[in-house]
């Protein structure tokens, strides 16, 4: 057959049209434009440098500031101070800014920074918001040097800091309190090194609040505030860390799970650091210790007085597996799993891990169902379905054939798995697997609340950097439990303690009823259920301080009936930071029934009163500090940098970026534009058909 010259023009504009299909569609930014997209030589956002910040000029990105970190923790017994010295190094020829975004633990009380300059430091003070910001546009405008620390979510704040000289080295310092984590006999925290970057759904709204790669959107509307830039690699992004632990009591163990320690030890108390000095920052550091089992605590108690007032943290074991039965009634478990882009490597390998086992430790009684959500939301089954041998082995195919690419639109697989016809005979629990990489938490818990019923939600959060106020709140909400699995190895471990969890019966309806004549404003101000493994665990602000020997109750129900346990008070010294942990948790508590708009106006004010008195960060109070003395010359222009942060431990920039953050919906796209490729591949065969046809009845 010949080829006309029409036939070959024909061809090329197909291959033209697959190759522009091939590419996908380009992110957007507020004005419409695509992202990256300089307007001369230099690297764009997705070509960073090691270790670089970038800065957008007017003819293109250069690059600037570099960034360490350097992290003390003093632990003693529930309670923690944790310093973070953030260094910034302008190494370029303008006077910067510098703004930092940087993760820090969900239940984090930041309660001090510190703005270092050569070897004086400006201690800086907490105000409300608006009045913070103003002070330090102020100062940034008239040449001084000043730094502003703000809360964009609970676990999420930004450090900004004006008038850097050119060659010059600013020290950040912000400390924070934080309560230690205690489940299934050991202690643990957690400190975030970086972030997985948060999935932006919504229509992008003409103004921007900061200055990330997001614009802010109708349905996230400070998207630009908690979306910095991301570098693959850095030589820059380093982190030491020192840990000095007093327990209180002799220790069976103290190891790191993810970085490699070297430990001390004098006289019952531990100092703990990094075996290699520094660390790469793309992966949570985790330090957890566990007592001998003779010194196992069943109870303890700390106390704070501050201006005659006492705050108590309070710590009561619930009863173990001895001392209840497994659960006997059949369950309904519906596995959720997010197979969105920021899902891709090795946390997709994880959740796929963690949901095999999970299948493997059902029961014959049970039932279940798989949802997987990325930019669409699909399901295994219509409706949950028994497990039987064919039925796993059909769900363990479903599950190795998952793959992460898309956005994470988690309401539509929470809805679906929530709002299915429930079972009279099972007890319906999801299980949430996801690096909680979202911008609109808030639109998530209330969702849960409102459609929970009677089932039960446990969130896994998967991945080197997961959104861990998401995963604690989301479960929160769905009266279950969370768990992290932030490594392979580990999977199997954190499983098998789900399971446990899954298969005992919760203590539910727990009270405390305190001494004769002492009145408390206690948070949690009513307590969740509990399950295997975990503690009551009480923020007290008392009316007077409670006497030796007077005894605090805890009762719960469960299946197997009630269940009581007694903490009594012993003389104490004080312990510091309690008080700001108990105002931590009050503020949690308000900005929750702010969200559900209880007179959102009256709480704001207590929450802003809470905040100033106990010196704290929120989501209404900021830290400010600001020198006297103006540095930068008045005819010098201040330029503003946008520090990244490093991408988490096995995930891809390609996997998380190479679809619009802004939900338009990239897959959808690109498969609509591969079924206008066939179609067209299919008019040019009829046309080439047509063609041979008359060619052949003229001969």
């Amino acid at each position: 057959m010949q080829h006309t010259q029409s036939d070959t023009k024909s061809w090329f504009w197909v291959l033209t049209l697959f190759l522009v299909l091939l590419s996908g569609p380009k992110p957007v930014n507020a004005e419409g434009s695509t992202a990256d997209v300089p307007t001369a030589d230099g690297p764009t956002p997705s070509e960073m440098q090691s270790g670089s910040l970038l800065l957008r000029m007017q003819n293109g990105y250069t690059t600037a500031t570099l960034l360490n970190t350097d992290v003390d923790m003093n632990i003693s017994g529930l309670v923690a101070r944790v310093s973070v010295r953030q260094e910034f190094r302008n190494t370029s020829t303008d006077w910067v800014e510098g703004v930092y975004v940087f993760p820090l633990p969900d239940k984090a009380a930041v309660d001090r920074m510190r703005l270092h300059i050569g070897e004086r430091f400006i201690e800086g003070e907490i105000q409300e918001k608006e009045e913070a910001k103003k002070s330090y546009e102020t100062a940034k405008q008239e040449g001084r040097k000043a730094s502003l620390v703000e809360q964009q979510r609970a676990n999420l704040f930004t450090t900004s800091v004006a008038n850097i000289a050119p060659g010059e080295r600013v020290v950040i310092e912000v400390e924070y309190l934080e309560d230690i984590r205690y489940e299934n006999g050991q202690f643990s925290i957690r400190f975030p090194m970086t972030l997985t970057p948060r999935y932006i759904s919504g229509t992008a709204l003409p103004d921007r609040k900061g200055s990330g790669w997001s614009p802010d959107t109708d349905r996230v509307q400070d998207a630009s505030t908690i979306t910095p830039p991301q570098v693959m690699s850095s030589q820059g992004h380093k982190l030491s860390l020192t840990a000095r632990v007093n327990a209180g009591m002799p220790l069976e163990i103290i190891a790191s799970r993810y970085h490699p320690i070297s430990v001390g030890e004098d006289n019952g108390r531990y100092e703990v650091s990094l075996s290699a000095g520094t660390v790469t920052m793309d992966h949570d550091f985790e330090l957890l210790w566990r007592p001998v089992p003779s010194a196992a605590p069943r109870a303890m108690s700390f106390v704070e007085t501050i201006a005659g007032k006492p705050y108590y943290l309070l710590m009561v074991m619930p009863p173990d597996s001895t001392e209840l039965p497994t659960a006997t009634m059949p369950r309904e478990t519906i596995f959720v799993i997010d197979t969105s882009g920021s899902m891709h490597g090795v946390s997709m390998q994880q959740a796929k891990t963690a949901v095999q086992l999970a299948l493997k430790g059902l029961k014959p009684a049970d039932r279940f169902n798989i949802v997987e959500f990325n930019s669409v939301t699909r399901s295994l089954y219509a409706y949950s379905k028994p497990v039987t041998v064919a039925s796993i082995d059909e769900a363990s195919r479903f599950v190795q054939q998952l793959q992460a690419d898309g956005g994470t639109e988690m309401l539509p697989a929470l809805a679906l798995a929530l709002d299915s016809q429930p079972s009279e005979e099972h007890l319906r629990q999801v299980v949430f697997i996801t690096d909680g990489s979202v911008g609109y938490e808030d639109e998530l818990f209330s969702m849960i609340e409102d459609r929970l019923g009677t089932a039960r939600l446990f969130t896994v959060g998967i991945g080197s950097a997961p959104n861990s106020w998401f995963m604690r709140k989301a479960a929160e909400a769905g009266r279950g439990s969370y768990t992290f699995i932030s490594a392979l190895h580990e999977v199997k471990e954190k499983m098998q303690g789900l399971f446990k969890k899954l298969e005992q019966p919760q203590v539910t309806d727990i009270e405390v009823e305190w001494p004769s004549g002492v009145v408390v404003d206690s948070y949690p101000s009513t307590i969740a259920d509990l399950y295997l493994g975990e503690p009551v665990t009480v923020r007290v602000a008392a009316s007077g301080a409670m006497r030796k020997g007077d005894l605090v109750r805890v009762t719960g129900n469960s299946t197997s009936g009630g269940w009581a346990a007694e903490l009594p008070i012993k003389a104490a010294s004080d312990s510091p930071g309690v008080a700001a942990l108990w105002a931590r948790a009050r503020i949690g508590e308000l900005l929750d029934a702010e969200r559900r708009q209880s007179e959102p106006d009256e709480i704001r004010a207590v929450i802003v009163e809470t905040a100033l008195t106990h010196h704290l960060v929120s989501k209404y109070t900021s830290l400010v500090a600001v020198d006297k003395t103006p540095v930068r010359p008045s005819n010098d222009p201040l330029k503003s940098e946008q520090v990244p942060n490093l991408m988490p431990y096995g995930q891809s920039t390609n996997a998380i970026f190479g679809f619009p953050a802004t939900a338009t919906g990239a897959p959808l796209l690109r498969l609509t534009g591969l079924l206008s490729l066939l179609v067209a591949l299919l008019l040019l065969t009829v046309l080439r058909a047509g063609g041979s046809t008359r060619r052949a009845l003229r001969l």
